[in-house]
């Protein structure tokens, strides 16, 4: 029997409790799974790069994902080359219901159908079916190197081609020097690394098609305008390093109720009286502050969000709901589109209650970041204008 339509399942984040992945896969019964992991090891990835392997051993071998046959793994675990390695891993699932599947060869610029179950790790660059790349050094002067780049793959599917990007941008090394000036430092370094990864996935090498962008973009809320908001009636005080007369730590006290420190920040850490006003109601109180994807606003659309700040959670097993106070909480994980893919998405026949936009695991601790995902229906045809032109498939 025909399909009309697939649901299609983006996600970005790497689940540390596989069975919450799989509940959530089983629950939304997605054709096509796009998910993409950051940080691939782990912080100490020679240790335990291992690890990552057994997880995506019990990831196929679940109940869950029997019925996906066709299987393509990314995974760039070769540390040892540091001109090279990202720590990035991106996993695609397709479902045996789907017919004719098609994934770009970069290299020799055509689809190619997509049969069996593939995995490739360790040197990704030989590669055809993906484009890698490792943002310049110069990027991040801070970091002595850095993991933080990109991969791109491009599918075809329901008469529809189009790319995902699997990205991972720069975070806030000091708290204090985020926030020094609005917007801040870090901001900018951002900025500048989304604009390369822009320019370079809808530059003149291959034919335009939409795209989706999520992973780990480390936004964050404007910090001096949150420690504004969140102490607008407290004083400062300033600590400085004797030797050399920077700033070590910000206390900020309330005037009255005798002078209760409200908020203390150091370079890694923002420890607040009350992060309780992060989770209510979402806390999109503080969406106000979250502005870093308005410089793009014209390249990159995102669906409303709906759901707490991703990061930075306790990895405290028995603590799935509490954020550690290293940082200020934020949005770093997201879902972006094209305006052409943003299209796709929210095409009449995706009722509301076919799109998602959401995180993984609220209530169950999944490392410091929770994953966030984004389901939603592909139509068959959706993309016929440039059927003939991508040689896309019809979902059947």
């Amino acid at each position: 029997m025909s399909l009309h339509s697939c649901t299609v399942y983006f996600m970005t984040g790497l689940c540390s409790v596989t069975c919450i992945f799989c509940s959530t896969v089983q629950s939304h019964r997605p054709h096509f799974i796009a998910v993409h992991c950051q940080e691939v090891g782990g912080k100490n990835y020679e240790a335990s790069m291992s690890h990552v392997d057994c997880f995506v051993k019990e990831l196929l071998s679940s109940d869950a994902m029997k019925e996906y046959n066709r299987v393509r793994v990314y995974l760039d675990e070769n540390y040892k080359s540091q001109e090279h390695f990202t720590a990035l891993g991106s996993c695609y699932f397709l479902h045996e219901s789907l017919k004719n599947i098609q994934q770009f060869d970069f290299k020799a610029k055509k689809f190619k159908k997509v049969v069996g179950k593939e995995i490739y790790s360790d040197t990704l660059e030989s590669t055809p079916m993906l484009e890698k790349e490792k943002f310049p050094q110069d990027y991040f002067p801070e970091c002595k190197w850095s993991r933080k780049g990109f991969i791109r793959t491009r599918w075809a599917l329901a008469d529809c081609a189009f790319d995902l990007v699997n990205i991972h941008l720069f975070h806030d090394a000091s708290n204090i020097l985020a926030w020094e000036k609005s917007p801040s430092f870090y901001s900018g370094t951002r900025q500048k690394a989304l604009g390369f990864v822009l320019d370079r996935i809808t530059d003149q090498r291959f034919e335009k098609v939409p795209y989706f962008v999520f992973g780990d973009f480390n936004f964050r809320l404007d910090t001096r305008q949150v420690v504004e908001s969140l102490c607008s009636t407290a004083t400062m005080q300033t600590v400085r390093l004797g030797d050399t007369n920077e700033v070590d730590k910000l206390i900020f006290r309330e005037s009255e109720n005798d002078r209760k420190v409200v908020l203390q920040l150091e370079k890694k850490l923002f420890n607040y009286i009350n992060q309780d006003v992060f989770r209510e109601n979402n806390g999109t109180l503080f969406l106000q502050f979250d502005s870093e994807l308005s410089c793009f606003k014209e390249r990159l659309h995102e669906l409303e969000i709906s759901f707490p700040p991703s990061y930075p959670y306790s990895e405290d097993s028995s603590q799935g709901k509490q954020y550690m106070n290293t940082r200020c909480p934020a949005w770093c994980d997201r879902v972006l589109m094209s305006a052409t893919a943003k299209d796709l998405v929210l095409k009449p026949e995706n009722e509301e209650k076919n799109l998602v936009y959401d995180n993984i695991g609220p209530n169950v601790c999944m490392g410091d970041h929770k994953p966030v995902y984004l389901s939603f229906r592909l139509t068959a045809g959706a993309g016929k204008a440039n059927a003939n032109k991508h040689k896309c498939c019809n979902v059947q």
